[in-house]
């Protein structure tokens, strides 16, 4: 049995009638449709529990009453954002509270002389692009998904985006936090300040911890002047090593592009078959260079150089912001487009050092052609870090097996040169079993011991991460 049955409708009636004593009743969910939808995140193929409850808190005392509920009558909590994640991080599990911080959604500073933003975790990553933008200011971290992704599952995820080349991921941006711990006291840890560095870096341990020491209530974040509107150039090549090749000679070159991102074949004509872009489907590869500088055109010009001394077939800058913009969102679409394809997804995140992405594609064709799947590539090419998206049926078993054993063999692949089986999705569900193979039993033993500091009870996004 587990922790909140025995019997449940009475353990469930005791719990739901313990929040409503800190929540008012719209911010607690029960119906079984309802709750049922908090279920997943956009992770394919990660197993998923029936929640007891969802709760929406709108203030950091909710989220304390919450923890304080949960710690009281052993019950687990699950914190979602907007469910965006790809790791199954974010997924119920049987008989927990799904607390959802998507209603603490307030930008509670921007400080343009400190550049900062103080924001709470349920701010959309595009809303604050956009406020911080009024004052000249930007928020660099842009994952795909950032016109519905939060910023609090973007600290949970330590998630990254198309400009991670340039600018970095979400953890060089998040100062400070405060956190609710599993016992529901408040912490604060990290500082306003430029810089600081009293005690240990509690801050970077929460980025990327999915939720799982503590939960998220406010963060401070670094802001970064606006840099000019950038220009993209797209490059065909003949193969995909050839445009790794390019993006080695880019990065040698001492270049440093705002955006370097790779399509293979697969993914250009997945893309143009859902949005009908005019992606030129010839290619083998369709590399997206760009410069946010004072002269991107002269910057382009130098890149589409080394691009045709690479082997590119044909080198085209965008004329202007616009169609820059339009090739930029043909990539954000790559893997919507890949999911069309047969209906569901496993989408690997496997991070290789940049001399190796040309041995890493060339290496998933391989276990495509092995298992007799579609497998497309698209991949922030700056940083090394690869999306091979494994397509297939669900509702075929064997098509299912093959697409796990491939889904392994790419992470496989990855360790063995050199990369790690995550850059930025995280290992929610997903990746467990391959997180111990990756970080050895040592690391293993030490996160154990870190998680069992925080969250003694393992109340605190039970079976996610280790």
């Amino acid at each position: 049995m587990s922790r909140i049955e025995a019997p449940r409708d009475e353990v469930t009636g005791n719990l739901v009638d313990r929040l409503l004593s800190g929540l008012p009743a719209a911010a607690v969910l029960t119906d079984p449709d309802v709750t049922a939808s908090y279920a997943n995140d956009m992770a394919s193929f990660c197993p998923s529990g029936t929640p007891a409850v969802v709760v929406l808190p709108r203030t950091v005392e909710q989220v304390q009453h919450v923890l304080r509920t949960a710690t009281e009558l052993r019950v687990p909590v699950v914190p979602q954002g907007a469910r965006t994640g790809l790791s199954g991080a974010a997924n119920a599990s049987d008989g927990c509270i799904v607390l959802s911080l998507t209603r603490m959604d307030r930008i509670l500073e921007i400080n343009p002389v400190d550049r900062i933003a103080v924001v709470e975790p349920g701010v959309v990553n595009a809303v604050l692009s956009r406020a911080v933008e009024e004052h000249g200011l930007c928020y660099p971290p842009d994952p795909s998904s950032w016109e519905t992704c939060t910023i609090g599952g973007n600290i949970g995820t330590a998630s990254g985006g198309l400009c991670c080349v340039k600018y970095g991921v979400t953890a060089e941006y998040v100062l400070g936090l405060d956190v609710v711990l599993a016992d529901g006291r408040l912490m604060t840890t990290g500082r306003r300040t430029a810089k600081g560095v009293a005690g240990y870096d509690l801050t970077r341990l929460f980025v990327g911890s999915e939720g799982s020491l503590g939960v998220v209530v406010r963060a401070v974040l670094a802001l970064r002047p606006k840099p000019p509107r950038q220009l993209v150039l797209a490059a065909e090549f003949p193969s995909a090593s050839a445009a790794c090749a390019a993006v080695c000679r880019i990065m040698e070159g001492g270049h440093v592009p705002s955006l370097l991102e790779l399509m293979d074949r697969t993914t250009v004509k997945a893309v143009n078959d859902l949005a009908h872009m005019g992606l030129p489907e010839s290619t083998e590869a369709l590399l997206l260079a760009a410069f946010d500088t004072a002269d991107p055109a002269a910057d382009l010009a130098a890149v589409g150089a080394l691009c045709e001394a690479a082997g590119a077939t044909q080198v085209v800058p965008a004329d202007d912001v616009a169609e820059s913009e339009l090739l930029l969102q043909a990539r954000r679409l790559s893997l919507t487009a890949l999911e069309a394809v047969k209906g569901t997804t496993m989408i690997d995140d496997v991070c290789v050092p940049r001399s190796r992405l040309g041995d890493m594609l060339e290496g998933v064709e391989r276990i495509a052609e092995k298992y007799a799947l579609t497998i497309g590539v698209c991949a922030h090419a700056g940083d090394g870090n690869t999306h091979p998206t494994v397509c297939f049926d669900a509702q075929d078993p064997d098509e299912s097996r093959r697409a796990r054993e491939s889904f392994d063999e790419i992470m496989a692949l990855g360790l063995e040169l050199g990369g790690t089986i995550t850059g930025e999705h995280g290992v929610g569900v997903l990746k467990k079993d391959w997180l111990a193979r990756e970080i050895g039993p040592v690391g293993l033993e030490m996160q154990r011991r870190i998680k069992q500091v925080f969250d003694p009870l393992d109340i605190l996004n039970p079976g996610k991460v280790l």
